[in-house]
């Protein structure tokens, strides 16, 4: 790969990492045991995070930065992109109340699909937040409350009331019976979704059992799929181990939030885990050989246990490197996403479990009032841009020889 005037160029080779079967051909990827596949073919994937798209797409004036991501994206060979499928009651809501939805928005996220088809690129669309921004369990909760007559204290009952859970369902109803105003194809029949997860980094600390919450998976999971059984279906969750195998929370870093990775991943309507990786939030004060340790064993470990107990594919879902840490540079950041980009890469060569990532977050330029620290804007980093367009080249490699 060259990399002229800031910008970045591939050779021949490495437009072959656009390769998305499962989109070309209209079918939907599957699981068989710890791997994805696409007409019986394993599948591998290199993306990112975008939280962003949908409100960028409702504003005229911002629209074109969803297809710019998505073009440069695809130019560099990512083929899989993480978003919200969901905005409750804040400022740009997707559901303005239960119930009741922004058809601009709705209209928005359709545009953001039809983009990703075009660029050929999957989808992970993710149906609530557990935390307060784009409202989250919180809105939920707080709903429950303004409309539905409950007497609630804790955001946490988003998980056990039957009023919230019933606004969850319907809300589920909803984006998979979505009629895209573009596309003419609904949600659930459309292979360019990979996949839906049903909350972003779900946690239940009044409940550090995880009972709660795993009752909570059950119930939606089999709502989910009692209603689109074509598209894969994951939680959302960082990989905090629980009270089913009390001797892997030594893995944690020195805390628990009332989930269980290996418990809830076994829930048979759940088909692949995830992962998230944010060392300088959770090892916070460690030194950066500490850090290092705690990433090569936290995703080790996850590895090992989604192929030998699980038997699921793994995707690690979300990491990144924060340019308001302290001795932060570029170079860094870099090191950084190429040592994990190696551990899924040997993973997936060598018959393992994880089959993919996607690092937050890549942006648009002139998006700085969204920055959180992590942000990636492919024109403005060419070496981090090289990183990842080698990274695609050899999960393309990975896919078209599996292809052969």
């Amino acid at each position: 790969m060259q990399i002229m005037s800031g910008s970045y160029v591939l050779d021949e080779d490495c437009q072959a990492a656009s390769y998305l079967p499962s989109i070309v051909n209209g079918t939907f990827v599957e699981i068989s045991a710890h791997q994805f596949v696409v007409d019986g073919k394993p599948m591998y994937f290199n993306g990112f995070n975008a939280y962003w798209l949908m409100c960028m797409a409702c504003d005229p004036s911002t629209k074109t930065k969803v297809s710019d991501v998505f073009q440069q994206a695809s130019k560099i060979g990512m083929n899989i992109v993480r978003t919200w499928g969901f905005s409750d009651g804040c400022s740009k809501p997707l559901q303005i109340s239960p119930g009741v939805y922004n058809e601009d928005m709705f209209k928005a996220l359709d545009f953001v699909i039809s983009e990703a088809k075009k660029y050929k690129l999957h989808l992970i669309l993710s149906l609530v937040n557990n935390c307060d921004d784009f409202g989250g369990k919180k809105q939920y909760v707080q709903w429950a409350k303004d409309h539905g007559g409950q007497y609630l204290d804790n955001d946490d009952e988003f998980f056990c009331n039957d009023v919230v859970k019933g606004y969850y369902k319907n809300h589920v109803k909803n984006i998979l019976t979505r009629l895209n105003s573009i596309t003419g194809v609904a949600y659930k029949d459309d292979p360019t979704i990979f996949a839906w997860e049903m909350m972003n980094e779900p946690r239940c600390q009044s409940d550090l059992s995880g009972k709660m919450f795993e009752e909570w998976i059950v119930e939606m999971s089999a709502e989910i799929k009692s209603i689109d059984k074509n598209h894969l279906l994951e939680i959302g969750l960082e990989g905090f181990y629980g009270e089913s195998m009390p001797d892997k929370k030594q893995n944690n870093p020195g805390y628990e939030v009332g989930t269980d990775f290996i418990s809830n991943n076994t829930i048979n309507n759940i088909d692949f885990a995830t992962i998230h990786l944010y060392p300088d939030q959770w090892v916070s004060g460690g030194s950066d050989e500490a850090q290092a340790k705690f990433v090569e064993k936290w995703i080790k470990s996850h590895i090992e246990d989604c192929k030998s107990i699980l038997k699921k594919p793994l995707l690690i879902s979300e990491f990144g490197k924060s340019s308001w840490s302290t001795g932060y540079n570029v170079k860094a950041r870099d090191d950084y996403f190429e040592n994990i980009f190696n551990m899924a890469y040997e993973s997936a060569r060598s018959d393992g479990s994880c089959s993919g990532t996607t690092f937050w977050q890549v942006m648009a330029e002139g998006m700085d009032n969204w920055c959180d620290g992590y942000q990636v804007v492919l024109e403005e980093s060419p070496s981090t841009a090289t990183i990842i367009a080698q990274q695609s080249q050899k999960i393309s490699s990975l896919n078209l020889m599996m292809k052969m």
